[in-house]
């Protein structure tokens, strides 16, 4: 297994660095088009606003190449913005287009009872707790979430996730062939985030 991880210049990779090596992987940085050859897998660990990781993406030439990848069902692993990027557009960056390769947009929480961002421990509630990804899991194990933005999407046989914060139920997670992206950091959600890593590339 070869396992890139894009480095657009903008997140902060190294604890999801960290989380892979503590699964005996180490991987390699994905900074520009020909990086893709030989990758088995790709992380895709996303921090920042939704217009400025789309901008480094495009400058790097890197949105055409992970386009293809996903589209040929290429095993992926979003995080965060790295998952908010999949779907067609976002409140946060107006006028921006993200990789629209999942249907759907990012919208901000609306709830006004409960903290913006939304940050800290919160519960899941899987989909399909059969598949792969999820094994050995708890029924509702709880993940590591900082963000103020999330996606709707539009087909409800990818979401593989959801989780309540305030008056919303939101997508937290999605799934389709060998696409897997979440909302919340595994790489901060200790043993619990490992295990789902490790699912994920053992696949």
């Amino acid at each position: 297994m070869k396992l890139g991880m894009i480095d657009y210049g903008r997140g902060n990779l190294r604890s999801v660095i960290n989380a892979c090596r503590a699964l005996g992987h180490e991987p390699f940085l994905v900074t520009k088009p020909e990086d893709f050859a030989d990758l088995t897998h790709i992380v895709f660990p996303g921090q920042g606003a939704f217009g400025d990781c789309m901008e480094s993406l495009a400058r790097l030439n890197l949105i055409e190449p992970l386009r293809t990848w996903i589209e040929a069902d290429r095993p992926y692993f979003g995080i965060c913005v790295g998952y908010q990027l999949l779907f067609h557009a976002s409140e946060e960056s107006p006028g921006v287009a993200g990789l629209g390769v999942v249907d759907g947009k990012c919208i901000r929480f609306t709830s006004k009872e409960v903290k913006i961002p939304h940050m800290g421990w919160n519960d899941l509630n899987i989909t399909h707790p059969e598949r792969q990804v999820w094994q050995d899991f708890d029924p509702e194990p709880y993940f590591y979430f900082v963000h103020s933005f999330y996606p709707l999407a539009e087909n409800p046989s990818e979401v593989a996730a959801t989780c309540h914060y305030g008056s919303e139920t939101f997508c937290a997670a999605i799934e389709r062939g060998n696409l897997f992206a979440t909302q919340f950091h595994p790489e901060k959600s200790q043993h619990t985030g490992l295990q789902l890593l490790n699912n994920f590339l053992s696949a």
